[in-house]
C-alpha cells in the first residue's frame, strides 16, 4: 500500500508540465537536477541552526542587551496558591466574573486578590524584555547574512533582471551548487522557526505566524522538488528584503531609541508595502501565471504552486494592513503605536486602586503633591479651587 501511495504522489503528471517525464530529468556527470530527498538534509541543519541561536543568544545577544541598556522590568510575582495554579493550567488563564466568584470561594479569598493573583501569573509568562531584545538580534543576523546571500547569489543570473528567463528551458534546468545551498539555508531556517515556535515570543498574529511558516515551507520544498528554482529564489530574496528593516526596528524599541525605533520603521514599512504589495505581484504572480505559460501548458503543479504564492500574498495583505494603521496612527499622533502583535504587560495600577478604595472606606483619602498652599501638583502646579473641591473626602472635578 505504501508502494501504491509513493507511486501515485509522484506521477510525473503532477510535478511536471505536459510531455516531460522523470526520465527527461535524470542526472548525468555533467548535470544535476533537484532531488526530493535532498530536501531531508534541511532537517539537521535547522537542528544546526537551533543550536547555533541557542549559543549566539546567551554567548553575543543576552551580554549585548546588558551592554545597550535594555532592562527587564521587575515584575511581581504571584503568591503560590494550588487551586489557582491549576485552573491556570488547566482551563484558561483570563476567568469570567462568575468562575472568579467560585475561585474565590474555593481560596477564601477577595475576588480583587483572585484577578491580581492571574494578572501578575500572565506577566510571569510573559516573555521578557532581554528575551525579545535576543531573539531580535538573531533573526536580524540571519536575514542580513541571507539577503546578500540571495543577492551574491544572483546578481549574475538572468532571471534576477529578466523574469521570462525563470522559464527558459524549464523543467530541464540543471541545479548550480550555489542554489542548492541558498535554498537549503532558507528552508532550514523556516524548520528551526517552527521547532522553537512554542518557545519564542508569542503575538497576536500567532496563528497566522504558522500558516506563514507551513506556507514557505511547502513552498520552498514543492518548489525544489518541481525545479522551480529560479522563481524560488525571487520570492526569498524579495521577503529577506523588509525583513532586514523589521528587527533593527525592534533591537531600537527594546533599547528605547524612540527617534531612530521611529525612523527604521518608517524605512521598513516604504520597503515591506513596495516589496510585498507591488514588487512580489508583478516579479513572482504575475511571473508564475502569465510568463510559464509561454513555456508549458497548465498542470497540477502549475496550479498548486500558484494557490501557495496566493496564501502568501494574502498574508501580505493581512500585515499591511496592520502596518498601514500603524503609520497613519503616526502621521496623526506624531508617535509610533505600539506593535499591535504584540501581548502588552498589565499593570498593577489596579493593585494601586485597590488601596485608594480601602482607605476611601477607612475614610481618608490620600493626595500625595498636595502642598501647604492647597495646590494639586497635575502637569505642573494649578489651583485647587479651580480644579477640583474636597467633599467626603473624594477630589471632584468642576
Amino acid at each position: 500500500m505504501a508502494r501504491s501511495l509513493y507511486e501515485w504522489l509522484w506521477q510525473h503528471e503532477f510535478w511536471l508540465p505536459p510531455g516531460i517525464t522523470w526520465e527527461d530529468m535524470q542526472e548525468s556527470e555533467d548535470t544535476h537536477y533537484p532531488q526530493p530527498r535532498d530536501l531531508l538534509l534541511s532537517i539537521p541543519f535547522a537542528l544546526i541552526l537551533v543550536v547555533i541561536r541557542y549559543a549566539f543568544e546567551r554567548a553575543i545577544a543576552l551580554p549585548l542587551s546588558t551592554k545597550l541598556g535594555v532592562r527587564d522590568k521587575q515584575r511581581p510575582k504571584a503568591q503560590p496558591n494550588p487551586v489557582l495554579e491549576t485552573f491556570y493550567s488547566t482551563r484558561h488563564k483570563n476567568p469570567e466574573k462568575g468562575e472568579l466568584l467560585s475561585l474565590a470561594k474555593q481560596c477564601d479569598l477577595p475576588v480583587r486578590k483572585v484577578e491580581k493573583w492571574f494578572r501578575r501569573r500572565r506577566n510571569m509568562d510573559r516573555p521578557s524584555l532581554s528575551k525579545k531584545f535576543s531573539e531580535a538580534c538573531w533573526r536580524f543576523t540571519f536575514y542580513i547574512i541571507s539577503f546578500f546571500t540571495g543577492l551574491a547569489v544572483l546578481y549574475n543570473k538572468p532571471w534576477l533582471w529578466d523574469h521570462r528567463e525563470c522559464w527558459t528551458g524549464y523543467p530541464q534546468q540543471p541545479l548550480q551548487p550555489s542554489l542548492f545551498w541558498y535554498y537549503m539555508l532558507e528552508l532550514s531556517f523556516y524548520w528551526s522557526l517552527v521547532f522553537t515556535l512554542p518557545f519564542d515570543v508569542k503575538r497576536k498574529d500567532f496563528k497566522e505566524q504558522i500558516v506563514h511558516h507551513a506556507a514557505t515551507i511547502f513552498l520552498i520544498s514543492f518548489s525544489y522538488c518541481a525545479n522551480y528554482i529560479r522563481i524560488g529564489t525571487l520570492v526569498m530574496v524579495i521577503h529577506d528584503a523588509s525583513d532586514c528593516f523589521l528587527e533593527p526596528t525592534k533591537i531600537f524599541n527594546y533599547m528605547k531609541w524612540k527617534k531612530t525605533c521611529d525612523s527604521l520603521f518608517m524605512i521598513f514599512s516604504a520597503v515591506f508595502l513596495i516589496s510585498r504589495l507591488v514588487i512580489y505581484p508583478y516579479t513572482v504572480l504575475y511571473n508564475t501565471y502569465y510568463y510559464s505559460m509561454e513555456i508549458f501548458q497548465p498542470f497540477f503543479g502549475y496550479y498548486f504552486v500558484n494557490v501557495l504564492l496566493i496564501i502568501l500574498q494574502l498574508l501580505h495583505v493581512f500585515w499591511s494592513c496592520l502596518i498601514i494603521h500603524m503609520v497613519y496612527k503616526f502621521i496623526l499622533q506624531g508617535t509610533m503605536e505600539k506593535d499591535m502583535r504584540s501581548d502588552t504587560e498589565e499593570s498593577d495600577k489596579d493593585e494601586e486602586r485597590d488601596k485608594i478604595r480601602e482607605k476611601e472606606k477607612n475614610g481618608t483619602t490620600y493626595f500625595s503633591n498636595v502642598t501647604s498652599n492647597g495646590y494639586i501638583q497635575r502637569n505642573g502646579s494649578e489651583p485647587l479651587d479651580n480644579r477640583a473641591h474636597l467633599a467626603n473626602g473624594h477630589a471632584k472635578e468642576r
